[in-house]
C-alpha cells in the first residue's frame, strides 16, 4: 500500500511539473488550436511516460486549453474570434476596475514595481525581444488585478484568464498593435503617477479591448477559421 501511494504521489508530481511546460506551448502557439497532441511525441519530448502526461492533460482540459476525447485523444481546445473578444470585453472591465482600486489604494511599494516592470518591458519592445516583452506584460497585468484588494476580482479573472492567455500573446505577433499596445502601457503608468483614475481606467479598459479585436481579426484570418463561436 506505502509503496502504490509513493508512485502515485511521484507522477502526481511529474504532472504538476509538466503541466506549466505545456501550458506554455499551448500559449506561445508552439501548439496551434485544433493540434492533435500525439502522446508518443510529447512523451518523448518531456521525458515522462503516458501516466502523468494524462494526468497533465486532464488539468488542462479543466483549464480549456486542452479537448479531451475517448475516440480522438488530445487536441489543443480551439479558439474563435468569438470567444477572444467575449473574454476580453469581460477581462477590460475587470482589470480596468482594478486599476481604480490600485490607485485609490496608493501603495507606494506597488506603485515602484510597476515602474520598474514597465522600465524592463521598455528595454524588451527596444531590443524587439518578444518573450522577455510577454512575460514582463502579463507580469504587470497581473500585478494590477492583485494589488486590487477585490478577492472576487481576482478569482474572476484567473479563471478567465486560463482561457484568455495564450490571446495575449498572439497580440504582440502584429507588430502595429505591439508598438500601439506599448504606447498604451506608457500611458496608464503616467496616468497612475498622477492619480487620474479615469483616465487610466479609459486607457486600460481601450487597451484590453483593442487586444481582444486584433486577437480576434488574427483568428479570422486564419486557414479554416470560423467566424461562429
Amino acid at each position: 500500500m506505502e509503496l502504490r501511494l509513493v508512485r502515485r504521489s511521484r507522477r502526481r508530481s511529474l504532472s504538476v511539473q509538466i503541466v506549466p511546460k505545456l501550458r506554455d506551448a499551448i500559449v506561445r502557439g508552439l501548439y496551434r488550436p485544433g493540434q492533435r497532441l500525439v502522446e508518443r511525441e510529447l512523451c518523448e519530448a518531456l521525458g515522462v511516460s503516458r501516466t502523468p502526461l494524462r494526468e497533465a492533460l486532464k488539468i488542462l482540459e479543466v483549464e480549456g486549453l486542452v479537448d479531451l476525447s475517448q475516440n480522438r485523444g488530445a487536441r489543443v481546445a480551439p479558439f474563435t474570434a468569438v470567444e477572444a473578444r467575449e473574454l476580453f470585453a469581460v477581462i477590460a472591465e475587470l482589470e480596468a476596475l482594478a486599476v481604480v482600486m490600485v490607485i485609490h489604494r496608493d501603495d507606494k511599494m506597488v506603485l515602484q514595481r510597476l515602474s520598474s516592470d514597465h522600465d524592463a518591458m521598455a528595454e524588451a519592445f527596444r531590443n524587439g525581444d518578444k518573450d522577455r516583452y510577454f512575460d514582463l506584460n502579463s507580469a504587470i497585468h497581473q500585478a494590477l488585478v492583485d494589488a486590487c484588494g477585490n478577492s472576487v476580482l481576482i478569482e474572476s479573472h484567473a479563471r478567465l484568464m486560463l482561457r484568455a492567455k495564450r490571446g495575449r500573446y498572439m497580440a504582440i505577433v502584429d507588430p502595429q498593435r505591439w508598438a500601439e499596445a506599448f504606447e498604451e502601457h506608457a500611458a496608464l503608468i503616467r496616468a497612475i503617477e498622477t492619480r487620474d483614475d479615469a483616465g487610466a481606467r479609459a486607457i486600460w479598459r481601450g487597451h484590453l479591448l483593442k487586444t481582444g479585436d486584433t486577437i480576434g481579426r488574427l483568428l479570422e484570418s486564419l486557414p479554416g477559421a470560423t467566424r461562429a463561436a
